[in-house]
């Protein structure tokens, strides 16, 4: 289910739809059909609520009343990815930010696949549901270019403890639109192979510091026992869960979601290409031979959960995962070590992506949204997290400013995966990912075309259906092909 962190009034959640093709289309209507969101228990300060996570098709709660306003104080309403790093935000917020500015802050926190959708319906459509909204690499781009979203350079400009001009290049770019940034992050990622260095000594394993696919899925089967898996991959339904993952495989794989014409539009479908079945075939035998139990409802949630309780002896994921794992109140900390993306046939295959925080252009107070905007993800918010929460240094959220990997205290603390994170960040193959021409916007783990998210979350419940063994591949692969057709021109 939903989760409001309510710190004053509720917010609400809007119906949802599949595509930012349909979103265009219902532009300019303030009639969204929301239903209203109640208040539900809280996860404990700095954790994702597992039932959260694992249920992003839960239905919305409930109507309920709006809460009384405090005092003529102004409010926002923000929208959030429940997970352990963007989770502390919630819990720092009242004391930190509302003490100071006035200004009280209504969290939705929701799993990763339903904000998308809802935040993606509500911008789209001119809704008022929320005044800041955590988005990705690949919305804050195509919304802001469709006028969605609030520029932010002057704002920054006339913000000087802001420091726009600290982020990092590859970032900041990848956030703006002929130089405008549209949404400000609040961490940035690659991907890479986490893995238990102990266990990996036990068996008298070298892990290569740029491993391929074959070598990581040799070791896999190799430690995998009943008390361990091999390794923890996504295997939950959803164009930015198991579709991320498979995604960079099967761009190292040879393969591609479609052809791009001359002028960038969508060309044929390519899920029928022999490449395509191969990286596929790949993802879910090795799940199926030493992947975690479950596989089919897994994502980064349930994969840290895993990892952290000696479940699981890998883990290919984002990196800003070695944040939480080597934070001082991590249960693995010291035990972990950190390999680029596994590659088959491209040099590079780690994705680059950053959570980030925009203002709709339908608020109705965009001063209150930057205001808590410029405080979440300006340099001060990372010292604050360092000494206000128990993970420390170690867990400040990672990737977005050059000050960051200046910062002696950090170094100290990160040294195990700062380097290494920044490094995957670099060789993100973002403007060519695989061995073909991409449609769209730059991307790795994505396509950066307005179709991928209705045809990447529809194939990607075909293909978990594959990992659970309720399919066959070659029905999965079949049944895409037609999907990703229909978006071709």
């Amino acid at each position: 289910m939903a989760r409001t962190r309510k710190i004053q009034a509720k917010s609400a959640i809007p119906a949802v739809v599949a595509s930012f093709a349909l979103l265009a289309a219902a532009c300019g209507s303030d009639d969204d059909g929301a239903a209203d969101v109640t208040d539900a228990d809280e996860a404990p300060a700095g954790e994702a609520d597992p039932a959260d996570a694992a249920d992003s098709d839960a239905d919305a709660e409930p109507p309920a009343e709006d809460a009384a306003a405090g005092d003529g104080d102004r409010s926002i309403n923000v929208a959030i990815v429940g997970n352990p790093v963007i989770d502390d935000i919630a819990t720092l917020a009242p004391e930190f930010f509302t003490a100071e500015t006035g200004i009280e802050v209504n969290f939705t926190v929701l799993p990763e696949q339903e904000l998308r959708e809802i935040t993606t319906r509500d911008v789209g459509a001119g809704g008022d549901q929320f005044d800041v909204v955590q988005i990705g690499m690949y919305e804050t781009p195509q919304f802001g270019a469709n006028g969605w979203l609030v520029g932010l350079n002057d704002l920054a400009a006339g913000t000087p403890e802001y420091d726009i001009d600290d982020l990092i290049p590859a970032v900041r770019g990848g956030l703006s639109v002929d130089g405008e940034l549209y949404a400000s992050p609040f961490y940035a990622e690659s991907s890479f192979l986490m893995y238990r260095a102990d266990v990996m000594e036990e068996n008298g394993i070298t892990m290569p510091d740029a491993p391929s696919w074959q070598e990581v899925a040799d070791i896999a089967r190799q430690i995998d026992s009943d008390e361990m898996a091999g390794i923890c991959l996504r295997g939950k339904p959803g164009w930015g869960d198991l579709g991320a993952a498979f995604t960079t495989v099967l761009n190292t794989f040879g393969g591609t979601w479609w052809a791009a014409n001359d002028d960038g539009s969508i060309g044929e479908a390519q899920v029928d290409q022999p490449e395509f079945a191969e990286a596929l075939n790949f993802y879910v035998d090795l799940l199926n031979d030493a992947g975690e139990d479950d596989a089919a409802n897994s994502s980064f949630t349930e994969c840290l959960s895993l990892y952290q309780d000696g479940k699981v002896a890998m883990w290919y994921d984002a990196t800003v995962a070695a944040s939480i794992l080597e934070a001082e109140d991590s249960p693995v900390k010291g035990l972990n070590d950190f390999a680029l993306a596994p590659t088959n046939v491209t040099d590079n295959s780690g994705w680059l992506w950053a959570w980030t925080f925009a203002i709709p252009a339908s608020t109705t107070d965009q001063d209150a949204a930057w205001e808590f905007i410029s405080w979440a993800t300006g340099p001060g918010y990372q010292e604050l997290a360092a000494t206000e929460l128990p993970g420390g240094w170690a867990a400040v959220p990672p990737g977005t400013r050059q000050s960051l990997y200046a910062n002696s205290d950090y170094e100290a603390a990160a040294g195990s995966f700062s380097t290494r994170t920044l490094d995957a960040m670099l060789a993100a193959p973002i403007d060519n990912p695989g061995t073909t021409p991409r449609p769209g916007l730059p991307g790795v783990q994505y396509v950066g075309v307005p179709e991928f998210q209705d045809v990447g979350t529809r194939c990607t419940e075909l293909f978990s259906a594959a990992i659970a063994g309720s399919m066959s591949v070659d029905d999965a692969l079949s049944d895409c092909q037609v999907i990703a057709s229909e978006a071709s021109s």
